[in-house]
């Protein structure tokens, strides 16, 4: 299986590079439309601020690259910020992104929490759902890494596939048919998020 990274220079790389060769995937790290279109599965990893985020993606191209794979049907995961740029709309600088997936990116709204939300927090997923294999052999409540000032939020709830809370319950990870996506980070989330990415990998 060729596996692409998409570099968008949103961050992160490394550690979801140390990741993949860990549970001993092939993949590539590119900036590249035409190989990001050639792949059997994209990764869309990173963190950062969603406007220049998404400017890197269309300056490079990538954004209809991303789009004409998800046609595809390929297996497709998004992980931290590339987990909200799949959506319609960031309210972060009201931020227009690839709209693979209905619905808006929120943010933390309390004053009695501190924004960014970092650290480990209990996931509990949907066995039902489409997107279940992701978290096959992981226990409900197990704890992932994240960190993040705002959060995805699906027009349709079927596209929940798991919930955190943070303040409020908020999706950690969403489905939509050959995309899938965590808000937080598998690759820095230790044995239980190994799984999760080797899970992909193997489906």
């Amino acid at each position: 299986m060729n596996v692409s990274v998409v570099d968008y220079d949103a961050g992160n790389l490394r550690s979801v590079e140390t990741a993949l060769r860990f549970i001993g995937t092939p993949f590539s790290v590119t900036a590249d439309p035409d190989t990001v279109a050639s792949a059997d599965a994209v990764i869309v990893p990173g963190v950062g601020e969603a406007r220049a985020a998404m400017e890197t993606v269309r300056r490079r191209g990538l954004d209809q690259a991303l789009v004409s794979f998800f046609a595809t049907g390929k297996p497709m995961l998004g992980i931290c910020i590339g987990a909200q740029l799949v959506l319609e709309r960031s309210e972060e600088n009201d931020t227009e992104c690839l709209g693979l997936v209905p619905g808006w990116v929120r943010r933390f709204e309390s004053r009695d929490l501190k924004v960014p939300h970092m650290g480990w927090n209990t996931v509990r997923y949907d066995r039902a759902s489409p997107g279940a294999f992701l978290f096959k052999g992981i226990p409900q409540d197990t704890s992932f890494y994240f960190v993040h000032s705002y959060y995805p939020e699906p027009e349709h709830r079927e596209a929940v596939i798991a919930r955190s809370r943070y303040g409020v319950d908020f999706a950690a990870a969403i489905c939509r048919d050959n995309l899938v996506a965590t808000q937080f980070h598998p690759e820095k989330s230790g044995e239980w998020g190994l799984t999760l990415l080797d899970n992909f990998v193997e489906a």
